[in-house]
């Protein structure tokens, strides 16, 4: 059962859940119910993505069945969401994965986030992540892109040794709508018709922020 703390400087919800595939589903609903009770919906999608994360983590990495919990608080211009269980094996980022899923879920939560880690407790460890609130919805799309561009760079084959420069990094973004392009163009669909209506879309946006 959710435990809330609700008051008018915190927000906190606690969710006991058992490290189970079953229990991912009504993890995400309850993620859900307490962002649109807080009035945090801009975040939804980002939090339950994290939170199904976590919780895969839990159930790859301390075991199936395992007891654990996700918490949920509101900090300032934060939104912090962290998963506690009772290891204390602290999960690292690894530079190379030599296996396909070899820390996939460590790399997403450090692309989605403004800030991650881990901090041992008296039962355990937690693995905590923090998204900003403010503005949801740009800072949204930002994180997508980043994701987006990051996996395209996997499959073209560039090197992960280094961090790329702006430079690289404006070159594959370029790549990128290149190749969203001609894709289009073979599905039938008008490429000038589809970036000026992005670009018009962009445009909105950016006045609202």
């Amino acid at each position: 059962m959710p435990i809330h703390e609700e008051g008018a400087r915190r927000l906190r919800c606690v969710l006991p859940f058992e490290a189970a595939a079953q229990e991912l589903h009504q993890l995400r609903k309850e993620v859900k119910r307490t962002l649109d009770r807080w009035g945090v919906r801009g975040l939804t999608d980002e939090a339950e993505l994290i939170a199904t994360e976590l919780m895969t983590n839990v159930i790859k990495h301390v075991g199936e069945g395992a007891s654990a919990s996700l918490v949920l608080e509101v900090r300032g211009d934060r939104l912090r969401v962290e998963a506690h269980d009772e290891s204390r094996a602290v999960p690292t980022l690894s530079a190379v994965c030599g296996e396909a899923e070899c820390g996939r879920g460590l790399h997403l939560l450090a692309s989605l986030c403004e800030e991650w880690g881990t901090l041992l407790t008296e039962g355990g460890k937690a693995v905590w992540c923090e998204l900003s609130t403010e503005p949801a919805r740009h800072c949204m799309r930002v994180r997508r892109a980043a994701l987006v561009l990051a996996e395209y760079r996997r499959v073209a084959g560039a090197s992960s040794a280094l961090t790329p420069t702006f430079a690289v990094l404006e070159e594959s973004v370029t790549d990128v709508i290149t190749d969203l392009l001609h894709w289009l163009q073979a599905q039938g669909g008008d490429p000038d018709e589809t970036l000026g209506r992005a670009r018009m879309h962009f445009e909105a946006e950016a006045d609202v922020a």
